[in-house]
């Protein structure tokens, strides 16, 4: 599978409070654009897969509302989260 839990423990460390808080907004948005990356690169390959599609679209969503929770939180966290994985807003 191409999310270990290792992998996991990897993406909150380096972007949430801390590795034991896997819920932090920070961390949630960072897995979650992991993912969207990964199935971003599937879907180059396979076009017509349309579940993973559907997953992708929900993942995105998700991370949209995430990111508007944080801005209207914390304007700051939320530059932050911008400018550390590279999303344009």
């Amino acid at each position: 599978m191409y999310l270990t839990s290792e992998k996991k423990q990897e993406i909150f460390e380096k972007h949430g409070k801390s590795v034991t808080n896997t819920g932090s907004t920070e961390g949630q948005i960072a897995l979650f654009s992991y993912r969207i990356s990964h199935l971003t690169e599937h879907l180059k390959k396979n076009r017509k897969d349309f579940s993973t599609q559907r997953a992708l679209i929900r993942l995105v969503g998700k991370r949209r509302s995430l990111l508007d929770y944080l801005k209207r939180k914390d304007i700051e966290r939320y530059r932050a989260i911008l400018k550390e994985l590279n999303l344009r807003r």
